[in-house]
């Protein structure tokens, strides 16, 4: 089976060049402020649905026969996707509260 979306088993087969650009991205995002990362994220989570919608239209097109791929950006897409409205509801949270501090 192949995996052109190339998503199963990525980080087995992740070269020293990647994993040191992984650490690299990781310093980075160290010393980035958090709008910058936030908009990052946003992005990575935009491609991952994008993929997956691509993926969706190849399967039912007949571009592509592989039905677990498919199922995998989904998910994978839909996972991403709930993190990141965790992670918005959990900032409104945070804006809500320093509303209501009184100085």
């Amino acid at each position: 089976m192949t995996d052109p979306l190339g998503l199963v088993g990525q980080s087995q087969h992740m070269g020293a060049a990647q994993q040191a650009q992984q650490a690299k991205r990781t310093e980075s995002a160290a010393s980035q402020g958090f709008k910058d990362l936030l908009m990052q994220n946003i992005e990575q989570v935009n491609k991952l649905q994008e993929d997956a919608t691509h993926a969706i239209e190849d399967l039912t097109t007949g571009k592509r026969d592989d039905v677990e791929s498919v199922l995998l950006a989904t998910a994978k897409a839909d996972t991403a996707f709930r993190l990141l409205q965790q992670v918005r509801n959990k900032v409104f949270d945070a804006y809500k509260e320093i509303q209501q501090l009184r100085v």
